[in-house]
């Protein structure tokens, strides 16, 4: 008990100093800045940032959401970035242990996190996530063909393959359709690669249940921006990202409900 109790401290400290290092991706991604130099700083004073007030969460509270320097109010994204990465990647080695499958699981949260909150800040989708995470999709489709339920491994590259041109194709295509009917862009060019991208982890049959949940998922706040807040556009990555974890976790199952329930009704 205790040792299950220091490994869950572990990881999630672990998480949290992930969480850190997603921070810098998000700043800086929209910003086409390097993430590796300069060390971190201040937005405002530009002051370099110390190791003891770099320290995940505690630093934060220590500070009051404060720079020590100039004392510019610290964005509350960076507290809640490292603590939602602590508390998953707790969950997903809960969930799968220190295994192949909890490996491509971190991955996959880590890449749809920072595709939030990058399109949640600036409505856009980097490509150092979209693209890259396409590649890393698509080398662990053939390195490890299981994620498709595949053996061989140039079968689960050709599952991989096809499920990034069917992600990313239904969404252009209704982008496409979506801009002649309303006469504007319907559809991001962000949203189409993270959807590919996907698609490469997931395989066509589940990148297709995330195409459709996502709008389903997105109604709600969509309905209320539109006619409360009268705004027209809404970031559509969250709601991708968070129907393509679900996909992730319980795509099959839910594949199957849903044959299950179409096939009793015929």
């Amino acid at each position: 008990m205790t040792l299950f109790i220091l490994n869950s401290i572990l990881v999630f400290a672990l998480g949290t100093i992930f969480g850190s290092f997603f921070n810098v991706c998000i700043y800086r991604f929209p910003l086409e800045q390097s993430i590796v130099w300069p060390p971190s700083h201040c937005p405002g004073c530009k002051k370099r940032i110390a190791w003891r007030d770099n320290i995940p969460l505690l630093s934060f509270l220590a500070l009051k959401g404060q720079c020590r320097h100039c004392g510019g109010k610290i964005s509350p994204r960076y507290f809640a970035v490292e603590f939602i990465t602590g508390i998953f990647y707790l969950w997903i080695w809960l969930a799968f242990g220190f295994t192949i499958a909890g490996f491509i699981a971190a991955l996959l949260f880590s890449l749809l996190l920072v595709a939030t909150a990058v399109d949640l800040e600036h409505q856009i989708i980097p490509d150092e996530v979209s693209l890259g995470g396409l590649a890393a999709g698509l080398v662990l489709s053939a390195v490890i063909p299981s994620i498709h339920h595949e053996m061989i491994w140039w079968r689960g590259l050709l599952d991989g393959v096809i499920g990034a041109l069917v992600g990313g194709g239904i969404i252009y295509a209704t982008g496409v359709i979506g801009s002649i009917v309303f006469r504007k862009e319907a559809m991001g060019g962000g949203d189409v690669k993270l959807l590919a991208m996907l698609g490469a982890f997931l395989g066509w049959e589940k990148v297709i249940l995330v195409f459709l949940l996502a709008p389903v998922l997105a109604l709600p706040l969509g309905l209320f921006l539109k006619f409360v807040k009268r705004q027209e556009v809404i970031a559509f990555g969250p709601f991708l990202s968070l129907a393509g974890w679900i996909g992730f976790l319980w795509g099959d199952p839910l594949i199957h409900w849903y044959f299950s329930g179409l096939n009793s009704l015929l």
